[in-house]
C-alpha cells in the first residue's frame, strides 16, 4: 500500500499531538530575525505533498477498489470529528498566521500535506505544493493560493464527500467488468477523456462538454472512424436558439464564418432572403465550410453512432481548456490536444501515423480514417473515484445528479452562466 494510503489511516492521531503547536508561531519565528528567520522559516519542514500524475484510469476495476477503500476511510475521519472551517482569508504564500496552521491541519486531514507539517504557521512552499495537489483533486486551477473556488471545496461537509463516494461506488460498478483492452472515457462532470490501453491511462485531455442546459448525455458505443477537415451541420435546435436571434443582432454572421443556406431541393439562399423575424429559417439546412481555423468543429470530428446526434471533435477555441468551468458546448465533446487523441485512435490503421495526420490536417482534405472494429467509448456521469496511489478526486455535481443540492464549486469561484458559458453561436458551438 502506498505512503497516500497508510497515512490517512493514522492521520487523527498524529493532528491531535501537534494540534497544539499548529496555533503557535513557529520556533524560528520567535528567536531567529531578519532574512535568516525568513529562510529558515518559510520552508519549515519537508512535506511529500509531491503531486502525483496518476495512470489509474477514472472508470477501471482499480478505481473502484481504490474508490471502496477512499469511503472506509472517510468514514473513520467523520467518525473522529471530519474537519473544520477554514475561514475565507485569501492565503498564499508568505502568509502567516493561525488562519495558515488551520490550513495545514486541513491539508494533512485530506492527505495532501505531510503530518509533520503542522507545526508551522507560515504558508511555505510546501503549503503551496499542498494547496497545488488538492485544487488538482478538485478539478480546479492549479494556482497553489487559497482563492474563493478553492475555499469552497475545503468546506464541503465530510458528510456530503461520504455520501459522493458512496453514489459513485454504485455507477463504478457498473463498469466493473470488461471494458476492453483498450477504450475511452469521457467522464462529463470532470470534462475530461481519458484514452486507457491494458488498463493504465495512455493519454488524458481536458474537454468541453454540455452545458447546463444542454447536456451530454450518458452512453455506450463505439468509434468506428474519424473525419478529417468536416463540414458542420447546424442542429435544429441551435437554429432555433442562437442562429436566428444572431442574425436579428449581426446580419453578416453567416457570411463572415462560412456558413451557407441549404434549401429543401439543395439549392443555396442568401441570407438577405431570408425572413429573420420568423421561423423560416427552421426549414432550412445550415452548413459550414471546412476549415479548422473557423469551422466549429475545428480539423477534426470523432464520430459516435448513437441516437443522441452528438459526437467529439476539434475546436478552433482552445482557450476553453484552460479554464477550471468547461460545460460550455450543446452536448457534444471538444478534445484538447485532440491530434495526441486520434493519434492514439487510429494507432491500428495502417498509414495513419502521426506524419499523416499532420499533412491530413494541413492540407485541408476532407477524408474519412476508419478504425477496424471500432474503439469502445464510454460517457459516464462520476463525481468523485480514487487511484491506485490513494488520492480521491471530487467534481462538481454540474447536472445535479448525485442529488446532494451542493452549489457547484466552479460557480462559486466566477464561473459564467449557464446562458453566458458560450457565445451564442459563434465559431466553438458544438
Amino acid at each position: 500500500m502506498s505512503f497516500a494510503l497508510s497515512r490517512r489511516e493514522t492521520l487523527f492521531a498524529l493532528v491531535s499531538s501537534v494540534a497544539s503547536a499548529a496555533m503557535m508561531p513557529s520556533a524560528f519565528a520567535e528567536t531567529i530575525g531578519g532574512s535568516a528567520e525568513w529562510r529558515q522559516s518559510y520552508d519549515a519542514v519537508q512535506s511529500r505533498s509531491r503531486i502525483v500524475r496518476s495512470s489509474t484510469p477514472m472508470v477501471s476495476p482499480t478505481a473502484m477498489a481504490a474508490t471502496e477503500q477512499a469511503l472506509q476511510r472517510y468514514r473513520d475521519l467523520a467518525a473522529q470529528g471530519g474537519w473544520t472551517v477554514i475561514g475565507p482569508e485569501k492565503l498564499r504564500i508568505g502568509s502567516r498566521g493561525q488562519a495558515v496552521a488551520a490550513l495545514r491541519n486541513r491539508l494533512i486531514i485530506a492527505g495532501d500535506l505531510d503530518p509533520s507539517a503542522a507545526g508551522s504557521s507560515t504558508y511555505d512552499s510546501f503549503v503551496e505544493q499542498a494547496v497545488r495537489r488538492f485544487q488538482n483533486r478538485h478539478g480546479l486551477t492549479s494556482t497553489g493560493a487559497l482563492n474563493p473556488g478553492t475555499i469552497t471545496a475545503l468546506n464541503v461537509p465530510i458528510e456530503t464527500r461520504i455520501r459522493q463516494l458512496e453514489l459513485n461506488i454504485v455507477r463504478l460498478r457498473a463498469f466493473s467488468g470488461n471494458l476492453g483492452h483498450r477504450y475511452v472515457v469521457v467522464n462529463i462532470p470532470a470534462a475530461m477523456v481519458e484514452t486507457v490501453e491494458g488498463g493504465v491511462v495512455a493519454t488524458r485531455h481536458a474537454a468541453g462538454v454540455g452545458k447546463i442546459d444542454r447536456q451530454s448525455p450518458i452512453l455506450q458505443t463505439r468509434i468506428p472512424e474519424v473525419n478529417f477537415n468536416p463540414t458542420w451541420t447546424v442542429p435544429a435546435s441551435i437554429i432555433r436558439k442562437d442562429l436566428i436571434p444572431k442574425m436579428r443582432r449581426e446580419p453578416g454572421y453567416l457570411t463572415e464564418n462560412r456558413i451557407r443556406i441549404i434549401g429543401p431541393n439543395g439549392q443555396q439562399i442568401a441570407p438577405e432572403a431570408v425572413n429573420w423575424n420568423s421561423d423560416e429559417a427552421t426549414r432550412y439546412t445550415f452548413r459550414q465550410d471546412p476549415g479548422g481555423d473557423f469551422n466549429s468543429l475545428g480539423f477534426v470530428r470523432i464520430n459516435i453512432p448513437s441516437p443522441h446526434g452528438v459526437y467529439m471533435h476539434d475546436t478552433p477555441a482552445k482557450g476553453i481548456f484552460g479554464d477550471d468551468y468547461r460545460f460550455v458546448s450543446s452536448g457534444c465533446v471538444r478534445v484538447q490536444n485532440v491530434r495526441d487523441y486520434i493519434q492514439w485512435l487510429l494507432k491500428d490503421t495502417p498509414g495513419w501515423d502521426r506524419a499523416r495526420i499532420n499533412q491530413v490536417f494541413e492540407s485541408g482534405e476532407r477524408i474519412n480514417a476508419p478504425i477496424p472494429g471500432g474503439v469502445p467509448v464510454y460517457w459516464v456521469y462520476v463525481t468523485a473515484w480514487a487511484t491506485a496511489e490513494g488520492d480521491v478526486n471530487f467534481r462538481d455535481d454540474i447536472y445535479q445528479k448525485d442529488g446532494l443540492g451542493a452549489v457547484p464549486v466552479t460557480k462559486m469561484s466566477g464561473a459564467p452562466d449557464a446562458e453566458d458559458a458560450e457565445e451564442q453561436i459563434p465559431r466553438p458551438r458544438r
